[in-house]
């Protein structure tokens, strides 16, 4: 099983909306591993790791984002893989 690993940085209204809660609820219900934290610039950031269909379809979930929230962009940036264990909220 191959395993792929993204770090994305999510822009918009994405602070006060439940984005990291939401995340850790969908990456949790993949089985996806990584973690997600608010940035001082008001975007999100996060780090994926998973199958690579786990991956893109939580990708897929951050161009949308939740429902109270508005998503203007959605960076990109594969990374190695780290063996996380677990999804946290930083």
């Amino acid at each position: 099983m191959s395993t792929r690993r993204v770090h994305v940085v999510v822009s918009g209204r994405v602070q006060g909306v439940f984005f990291r809660a939401t995340c850790a609820s969908e990456a949790r219900a993949r089985g996806i591993v990584g973690w997600v934290r608010n940035r001082p610039d008001g975007a999100v950031e996060a780090a994926f790791e998973g199958t690579p269909e786990q991956v893109e379809a939580l990708v897929e979930w951050c161009r949308r984002g939740p429902p109270h929230g508005r998503v203007d962009g959605v960076e990109i940036r594969e990374e190695p893989p780290v063996g996380d264990r677990a999804f946290a909220v930083r």
